[in-house]
């Protein structure tokens, strides 16, 4: 992960580069962003096993925008993006008129290269709102938490564990719908937030009430202008 983020900052001061030869001759410009996710998975229908809630992580990466029109123009970016959710599930069994129980606290962290292609509308000369859809690419993820077991004969007991996801058990393809909006206090500096709703099922072998990513996002961006 620290190597992506080194290589997404080294790609920016190379856009910037570029953005300082090419500037007087065109209209695109180029930047960098960063912020924090705020994430959830939900089903299609019904309910998700367990109590699922939102999960923080961040976003980082880089952008062009490239105007075609007087207040229109389309961004494509390349994000590295931390999805998933917290789970909290419980059950409960009886034998021989004894109770057992176990209680799941954790954390699935999905990490995704995002190519979000948004298109923006300049309502005021600093103020932006966009949509378009979003193409992701599942890099790896992880599950962390811990289990809980009790029982009228047996004494409480608490075990953590941190495991590398499956990602045989996930699509390698996710695809999002964004909406989003924007405002440039400066020059160069903006703060964005962006809602992307998930389309596509994260789960190979669930084919019934797909699992969905959902995440809002709230950060700053920069352009090299």
């Amino acid at each position: 992960m620290k190597k992506l983020i080194v290589g997404l900052a080294f790609a920016g001061s190379l856009l910037a580069h570029a953005q300082e030869k090419t500037k007087s001759a065109s209209p695109v410009t180029f930047g960098v962003k960063a912020g924090l996710n705020v994430s959830n998975l939900t089903q299609s229908e019904g309910f998700y096993e367990g109590d699922q809630k939102m999960k923080a992580g961040f976003n980082a990466g880089i952008f062009v925008n490239i105007p075609v029109a007087e207040k229109l123009s389309i961004q494509p970016e390349v994000v590295f993006n931390q999805l998933g959710s917290k789970t909290e599930l419980q059950y409960e069994t009886f034998f021989n008129s004894n109770s057992y129980s176990w209680e799941y606290n954790y954390k699935t962290s999905l990490n995704y290269l995002s190519v979000p292609v948004m298109v923006q509308y300049n309502i005021l000369p600093q103020l932006f709102v966009e949509a378009g859809p979003e193409f992701g690419f599942l890099l790896g993820g992880r599950e962390k938490g811990d289990v809980t077991t009790s029982g009228n004969t047996m004494a409480k007991e608490k075990i953590s564990f941190s495991n590398k996801i499956n990602t045989e058990f996930y699509h390698k393809f996710n695809f999002g719908i964004g909406i989003g909006a924007g405002y440039y206090f400066t020059k160069n500096i903006a703060a964005t937030a962006r809602f992307t709703a998930g389309i596509t099922n994260i789960y190979k072998y669930k084919t019934e009430n797909a699992i969905r990513n959902n995440v809002f996002q709230v950060g700053l961006a920069y352009r090299f202008k």
